[in-house]
């Protein structure tokens, strides 16, 4: 049986494999698992996108966690971030975002923090998915005045934005702005944030109707807003997903800012300044081989860790980090937030803009963006790990390892959500990489059947 959690929670389309009854069950096993040291009536958070799904499947979870004498605390449509962050600040036992990110709406997924703002280990989500097979076996179901209630707040949201507010010191007097929100949950958020440190805000796709989110819209469709950048123009274009834990951006000349040259403009400004904790940024092994290139050029230290924001935060809790990430814009300020925060990683890479004066355009050049070619091999799923057993992938990957050395790399992985083993090839010609990445992973397929 395929386990119940994937990379970021739990997912699936609303109401077909992600029901009501699954969501009343990780409400309960969640409940009981992340509160069951503690010696009083534990509180659970719960924050989601702006989904049509999302009020069934919330109250679901939260009738869950009330049946097993946890109390609720809803605070509506806030970002991931922001769920993190207020599970911090109040100090209860958990928090729940019932959000699936930036895919389409049909889909909907349920995460789960700690106490502490983090992520759930493997061992914790192992538990709480045993328990929901055992159905909940030794799980004591009060009665009376054991039950758990729900109360709601509707000011989450304003201490959010007061929190990322004042962790970066920056005055946008002057700065004007694209803002998508991806008709998701940084809609209010975002743009009262930048409106309240005095940027010209100039906001898109903020009106969430529940079926509308990511719909051609946000980091994951950027093609709009790299247009509007220009026809206003604009300082910069600021691109969420729908719950806001990711940010892209788009230069003023129309042109995409990836993860990696996030990090490289925003660490490189904070090593100059003594604030780059070790002088170190956490990344994943699919960062652009220019962002490793300038790392070694301007003494930044690059640590990787393999695909998902969860494993950069652990390196980066490992070994001290403050800044790390993912090209996909997943990026983690661990000072200040303890998981990606979009509207976080947008104030700091507006501070680098007004200290230094200068465009993003400029700032973008201290990394090279080396051509990247991703290819898709479908594979079945008990066979994607087992990809190298096979005498002709291996000859086929040392041979291009020795082609494109020391002008590229070739990175091959297995999908940790899907039956594909994904093939990245890196080097200097665009056409050559592509045909050559395609190639590859037609002699997967034809090799893992």
């Amino acid at each position: 049986m395929a386990r119940l959690f994937g990379t970021d929670g739990v997912r699936g389309v609303a109401n077909d494999e992600l029901t009501p009854l699954l969501a009343m069950q990780l409400g309960q096993a969640g409940a009981y698992v992340l509160s069951r040291e503690t010696r009083h009536q534990p509180t659970i958070m719960v924050g989601c996108d702006t989904r049509q799904s999302g009020d069934m499947l919330a109250n679901a979870l939260m009738a869950g966690a009330c049946s097993v004498g946890a109390n609720a605390v809803f605070v509506g449509v806030v970002p991931t971030p922001a769920i993190a962050y207020l599970a911090r600040r109040y100090k209860v036992d958990a928090g729940v975002v019932i959000s699936a990110s930036h895919n389409p709406m049909e889909f909907n997924g349920i995460k789960f923090f700690d106490g502490q703002g983090y992520k759930l280990s493997d061992a914790l989500e192992d538990e709480i998915e045993a328990l929901i097979r055992s159905e909940l076996k030794g799980v004591r179901m009060p009665i009376g005045q054991g039950i758990g209630r729900v109360r709601y707040r509707t000011d989450a949201r304003e201490e959010y934005i007061i929190h990322d507010r004042n962790a970066v010191d920056v005055d946008l007097t002057g700065m004007r702005l694209v803002v998508d929100c991806a008709e998701g949950a940084s809609f209010y958020t975002s743009v009262e944030c930048l409106k309240q440190l005095g940027a010209e805000v100039i906001p898109i796709h903020v009106h969430p109707d529940g079926t509308n989110i990511n719909a051609n819209c946000g980091s994951t469709h950027m093609e709009e807003l790299q247009a509007r950048v220009v026809y206003e123009k604009a300082n910069a274009g600021l691109a969420f997903d729908g719950d806001a834990d990711r940010l892209l951006a788009v230069d003023e000349n129309g042109r995409v800012i990836d993860g990696d040259q996030y990090m490289a403009i925003v660490g490189h400004y904070l090593k100059e300044h003594g604030r780059l904790a070790n002088d170190t940024i956490v990344a994943t092994v699919m960062s652009n081989l220019g962002f490793f290139q300038m790392g070694e050029r301007e003494g930044i230290r690059i640590e990787q860790t393999k695909v998902g924001d969860r494993y950069v935060l652990e390196r980066m809790k490992e070994i001290g980090a403050s800044l790390g990430g993912e090209q996909s814009g997943h990026i983690i300020f661990l000072e200040e937030n303890t998981t990606g925060d979009g509207l976080l990683s947008a104030l700091h890479l507006l501070q680098v803009m007004v200290d230094t004066g200068k465009p993003l355009s400029e700032l973008a050049k201290i990394m090279e963006v080396m051509p990247q070619a991703l290819k898709n091999a479908k594979v079945p799923t008990h066979k994607k790990d087992a990809y190298m057993d096979y005498p002709e992938v291996q000859a086929a990957i040392d041979a291009l390892e020795k082609k494109f050395a020391g002008e590229g790399r070739v990175l091959i992985r297995p999908s940790g959500t899907e039956p594909l083993v994904r093939v990245m090839i890196e080097g200097r010609d665009q056409k050559e990489i592509s045909e050559e990445a395609e190639k590859l992973a037609r002699l997967i397929e034809e090799a893992v059947i």
